[in-house]
């Protein structure tokens, strides 16, 4: 159930990105990856549905994300979207293009920064989308290629300086992980990866690295923005995800192998935490994907 649709992107060596601009009144292709770095802008699409790894969401009238995760699944589906002219503007580049050097950099440091977040897809507010519009418009509208180059060095630029983005798809699902949180944190963080289908105390994870439960519980959630208890589901509900589409086991299976106790409980959170149930993400998944 794995393989989806693999993208061959029209991007050679010689180019720096590449863009296209489309008019159409609905969404046709289908569930896929491709291992450039993709940035999508979607205007006129309000109730279209947004599947980024296991995160599912209705867009609003306006859309921008930021993919940077090769094996990281991503589509556009018609939803309750109605319009007639939904305009897209896709710019896909390599991943490669800054090099580690450059990106090593301090000027980089923000546009690094947000490369890594977007292994799990990254969402931007209205406000970013307003201040980067009329940059996207005149990348399609110019005719000089050097001069399309610098406006994209703007717009990634001004990406990277958002700080209201929001990260889409989990951890465990995306197979990537959310870097710089600090030695302690990271420490607890991979324990929790490998053992995700256990009994997790936070007293146990506080001894870990030499912090009493209460201290490491607000040091957890200063540095991640997360409570302790809300990372463990998120991972767990992401290794459900991620079975659900890759595997045929059963609901009940899967429940009690991402360290759920109780299905109900699993189903509940699931829902909660993405929008629809376990049967119907599959569902999605399966609806949306080509096999290759």
């Amino acid at each position: 159930m794995s393989d989806v649709l693999t993208e061959i992107t029209p991007l050679t060596e010689r180019d720096c990105f590449h863009i296209v601009e489309r008019h159409k009144s609905e969404f046709t292709y289908p569930l896929h990856r491709h291992k450039e770095v993709e940035i999508n802008y979607i205007e006129h699409a309000a109730g279209a549905k947004r599947i980024v790894g296991d995160n599912v969401e209705t867009i609003g009238e306006y859309d921008l994300v930021l993919i940077s995760g090769e094996d990281l699944e991503h589509v556009w589906e018609q939803g309750s979207c109605d319009s007639n002219d939904i305009r897209e503007v896709t710019i896909q580049f390599s991943v490669d293009l800054f090099g580690k050097t450059l990106l090593a950099k301090k000027q980089f440091y923000t546009i690094n920064e947000m490369l890594s977040k977007g292994k799990h897809g990254l969402s931007f507010p209205m406000s970013t989308i307003m201040k980067v519009y009329g940059i996207i418009d005149n990348m399609v509208k110019t005719s000089s290629p050097f001069d399309q180059f610098l406006l994209f060095e703007k717009l990634i630029y001004e990406l990277s300086l958002c700080k209201d983005a929001k990260v889409l798809a989990s951890s465990s699902f995306a197979h990537a992980d959310r870097s710089n949180e600090g030695r302690r944190v990271q420490k607890v963080k991979q324990y929790i990866n490998d053992h995700y289908n256990e009994d997790l105390r936070l007293g146990m994870l506080a001894d870990m690295v030499g912090m009493t439960p209460a201290a490491f519980s607000r040091f957890f959630k200063l540095r991640t923005g997360k409570t302790l208890t809300d990372y463990i589901v998120d991972i767990k509900l992401g290794y459900a995800a991620r079975l659900l589409v890759d595997t045929n086991k059963n609901i009940s299976e899967i429940c009690y192998e991402s360290g759920f106790n109780n299905l109900s409980n699993f189903n509940r959170l699931f829902k909660l935490k993405r929008g629809v149930s376990p049967r119907e993400f599959r569902e999605m998944f399966r609806k949306s994907k080509v096999v290759v």
